[in-house]
């Protein structure tokens, strides 16, 4: 799908560049701003890795069971009947903590696993459960406390405070997190009074 909406912009592009007669600027600009693209994605590397790394060493180290342990409360009230020493709950741990980081990329692979562990553990195959849909919900609105790659991509383009942001980004991210956790636990409620089940 992201194939084909990327193709569709450049396709767009091209065509508004030809009738308009600025086919040197389209060429220009694809020049420069692939060449800062390049540019922008080394500098986010740098962050990327260490954070990447930081999440392994805590894996090796035993602090997701600790982690596991101390959002265990939280797990329980969000994800209600899934054990909190499970592999599923130290992968939601873990991705949970790296956006709370506001380490987007580095929470995906993390997010991925989580998904695959509920996926099998889940009452109907093929089919999202509850837990399923809350960690989409969670992954979603995503509570920063620190969001690491915003405060890069603006370092990297010349911020002077690019941690100034963290009031705005609290609010907007708790107000989003509160709104979709709310919503995923009504919906859930219905959908389970209907079909008759108990979650």
């Amino acid at each position: 799908m992201m194939s084909w909406l990327f193709a569709g912009l450049l396709g767009l592009s091209f065509l508004f560049g030809l009738l308009n007669g600025r086919m040197d600027a389209v060429s220009t600009a694809a020049v420069s701003d692939c060449a800062g693209a390049v540019t922008l994605t080394i500098q986010l590397a740098g962050v990327m890795c260490l954070w990447s790394g930081l999440m392994r060493i805590a894996q090796a180290s035993g602090l997701t069971d600790k982690l596991s342990r101390l959002f265990g409360p939280l797990i329980r009230f969000l994800f209600r009947g899934l054990p909190a020493q499970s592999p599923a709950a130290k992968a939601i741990v873990m991705n949970l903590t790296a956006n709370l980081l506001g380490l987007g990329n580095a929470a995906t692979p993390l997010g991925i696993a989580a998904m695959k562990e509920l996926e099998q553990i889940a009452p109907e195959k093929g089919t999202a459960s509850d837990h399923m849909a809350m960690l989409v919900v969670l992954n979603t609105a995503s509570l920063q406390l620190i969001p690491t790659t915003t405060a890069a991509l603006r370092l990297a383009n010349g911020s002077a405070a690019p941690m100034e942001i963290l009031p705005a980004v609290w609010l907007a991210s708790g107000v989003s997190i509160c709104a979709g956790v709310f919503m995923a636990k009504i919906l859930s409620r219905s959908y389970n009074r209907r079909v008759g089940r108990h979650g």
